[in-house]
């Protein structure tokens, strides 16, 4: 796996927990048997990287697999020479990991168009992700100049990034924001959660749209792109996101996910210079459970 590093003065151990599947004691093994280095030079955990740094990741495993392009029916809302956006389904993981290698919108988009070769093998195209339970519009990468002219505008906040979602309890302010940072969960690794340990800055805005009797629905926007911002922030302030199996803890309605779809994306063309927006409508999911409540 090659990595074109996106930040600057960022622990390269730090960096590789964020943007791969690998544990960070499987880090510190690969970079310890001098199986990871950066610019080809071996490297010491602590190692801190530049933006442009070359990571190589030599994993055996990793290397007996051969992701492979599938044939599938994708939701192409745009496309042209340099960018796809793809509305991705309910339950359709964005790119390949270990254990789990078939069957997503990479695989998909492989088969369907060349994507440019940052992130290597298995995130091939992927400018930014969504879970897999979350529906909605993405940017994808078919060459690496456009790959980073679109991580840059990521970094600097420059894109467009609406979410609609069905939170739990009635909101009673019309429009806020939840400026509070985001790290890995110190009890679970596999959560994401609001601490001052190893986090980063994170920003949300959200206004709400309409509120029932025990939950209200609401516009989001993102400042930043932490992991499972959204779904992290709402939980935090204690309005988690409705139906969703991880944060908050509450009955779920059905096993289709999390009531969050990334609705509205735009950017600045990588080549043409011209200001793109895409907008896209709830899933038959979402509206599902959504009926339930107006209903009630």
């Amino acid at each position: 796996m090659e990595i074109i590093v996106d930040k600057n003065d960022i622990r390269i151990d730090t960096y590789l927990t964020e943007v791969t599947e690998y544990s960070r004691s499987k880090i510190e093994k690969l970079i310890k048997n001098n199986d990871i280095t950066v610019n080809d030079k071996e490297i010491k955990k602590s190692y801190v990287l530049k933006e442009n740094d070359i990571i190589k990741i030599n994993d055996i495993i990793e290397e007996d697999i051969n992701i492979e392009p599938e044939k599938m029916d994708l939701d192409i809302v745009y496309e042209d020479d340099d960018v796809i956006v793809v509305n991705k389904p309910n339950g359709m993981v964005v790119h390949p990991a270990p254990g789990n290698y078939h069957h997503t919108l990479v695989n998909g988009l492989m088969y369907h168009s060349k994507l440019s070769s940052i992130n290597g093998e298995f995130r091939p195209g992927i400018v930014h992700r969504i879970d897999a339970y979350t529906t909605g519009l993405l940017m994808v990468a078919k060459n690496d100049k456009a790959h980073m002219a679109l991580a840059k505008q990521l970094e600097e906040k420059t894109t467009t990034r609406k979410y609609i979602a069905l939170v739990w309890g009635v909101i009673n302010t019309d429009t806020g924001t939840i400026d509070a940072p985001i790290g890995r969960d110190t009890n679970d690794r596999k959560k994401m959660a609001v601490t001052d340990i190893n986090s980063k800055d994170a920003v949300t805005h959200f206004t709400v749209l309409e509120r029932y009797s025990n939950a209200t629905l609401i516009e989001l926007k993102l400042e930043t792109g932490r992991t499972h911002q959204i779904r992290v922030h709402m939980n935090y302030i204690g309005y988690p996101v409705v139906n969703d199996p991880v944060y908050g803890r509450r009955k779920l309605i059905d096993e289709t996910g999390q009531c969050l779809h990334a609705k509205t994306l735009g950017f600045v063309h990588p080549t043409t210079g011209k200001y793109l927006e895409f907008d896209s409508e709830l899933p038959e999911c979402f509206l599902n459970i959504l009926k339930q409540f107006k209903d009630s």
